[in-house]
């Protein structure tokens, strides 16, 4: 299947088709009395949303002077029936849980796109002037797109290899002219990223009724913490019971900020006093998980890099309680690194796969570097697979990776004009 068809089936779905579904929504919301056949309320499943947990005290705030309006207001005019069966049928909607909204294809592609825009900023629009300068393919041509690729910290290697793979293609295909060069290169960074490998960002979750155990490990400052709180969401909004456990108990704080998130996402968070031993904690989470009967445990850890030894030697021995009390466990070593770091991360994920068995890269701010080539040198370096990616501040902005739409990220503008004079 060439790159143009993935782009328009996979990755795009059907645009139209959403924005329609969007304004139905939209249509609904305007008009929130009228009723579908049946007689149900046509805004049942789409206007009332969970209440929001514990964000922000101003919206607390504006809620609660809103219901003193409101009791202000009943010995002046008080409700009629109608008004109360309408008040009975909104308290009952509330309590209802609803089922996040599963995102479309074109909705996450275009998370990929809004992510990485930095990156294409800064990589893309040069290669468009690249593009723009060489009418030709030649070597010239050539050595000025390895310059960029290095720029933006695709890899010393990864950039040879694609610049073999690049100069084969055009010396077999015959290629002259620049004219579509960018899905041609587009091609090459997917298949040099799956090298034949499927299902790579597929977490290692365990049958129904055992505990899958998710240990995170990564330097301080990476946002682990963070990406361990939305990732227990996303598990949550797919029907699993997570259990946080609080391993990281050195730094200052960070049991208190593990806890806010887990109050957040409504998840127990398992935790000692600060200073204790972080294997105990992990062994009394095993427990705790297990008594709970909860499918998922996601072990937070101290990041000490400078610390090294330390560091290591505190990794292995709670990888080692886990394995005791688990066999096969922890199912998962996700390692958080700050894709801003760019080279640095590099050398951050080598050391820890010295040290630890990481099974898979959580790519932490991505959309805010301009250097996003990093994913690639981690792939093709360390043979690590990316699993997740951050794409941005909202809860929903950990995104399982997927190389077409990291690539279509990157050349969204240069693939969408293409595309597009490919279907004419």
């Amino acid at each position: 299947m060439s790159f143009f068809k993935r782009i328009k089936d996979k990755l795009m779905g059907n645009p139209a088709d959403e924005e329609k579904l969007e304004a139905i929504e939209h249509d609904l919301d305007s008009h929130p009395q009228e009723l579908e056949e049946g007689g149900e309320p046509a805004t049942t499943e789409t206007v009332v949303e969970e209440p929001s947990e514990q964000f922000s005290p101003i919206e607390d705030t504006t809620e609660s002077e809103q219901s003193s309006d409101i009791e202000g207001t009943k010995d002046l005019e008080p409700p009629s029936p109608i008004e109360e069966e309408e008040q009975l049928e909104v308290q009952i909607i509330e309590e209802q849980p609803t089922e996040e909204k599963k995102p479309s294809a074109w909705s996450i592609t275009q998370k990929f796109k809004a992510g990485l825009e930095k990156t294409r900023n800064s990589f893309t629009s040069k290669v468009n002037d690249l593009v723009a300068r060489y009418r030709k393919v030649d070597e010239d041509f050539f050595e000025e797109l390895e310059d960029l690729l290095l720029q933006a910290d695709v890899g010393f290697e990864t950039v040879m290899e694609l610049m073999d793979k690049l100069r084969f293609e055009v010396q077999r295909k015959n290629i002259k002219d620049t004219n579509g060069i960018q899905t041609l290169i587009s091609e090459k960074l997917v298949e040099i990223y799956e090298q034949g490998e499927d299902d790579l960002i597929e977490l290692n979750m365990q049958p129904d009724g055992e505990l899958t155990v998710i240990l995170f490990v990564g330097v301080n400052g990476v946002g682990k913490t963070t990406t361990i709180g939305k990732l227990a969401r996303r598990l949550k909004s797919q029907g699993k019971t997570v259990v946080l456990a609080a391993g990281d108990t050195f730094r200052a704080g960070a049991i208190d900020q593990l806890q806010v998130w887990g109050d957040r996402v409504g998840c127990e968070v398992i935790k000692q006093s600060e200073g204790s031993d972080p294997a105990a904690v992990m062994y009394d989470a095993i427990r705790a998980a297990k008594n709970r009967k909860a499918d998922v445990l996601i072990c937070d850890t101290a990041g000490r890099l400078q610390n090294k030894v330390n560091l290591m030697n505190e990794l292995e021995k709670v990888h080692r309680v886990i394995s005791r009390e688990i066999p096969g466990a922890p199912h998962e070593v996700l390692l958080a690194l700050d894709a801003t770091t760019g080279q640095n991360a590099l050398v951050q994920a080598q050391t820890f796969k010295e040290a630890t068995n990481v099974t898979g890269i959580v790519l932490t701010k991505l959309d805010g570097t301009a250097k996003g080539g990093i994913v690639l040198a981690i792939r093709n370096k360390l043979h690590i697979p990316v699993k997740f990616v951050g794409l941005g501040e909202k809860m929903d902005d950990l995104q399982p990776f997927d190389a077409e739409r990291y690539v279509y990220g990157l050349f969204a503008d240069g693939l969408d004009k293409e595309l597009q004079n490919n279907e004419e």
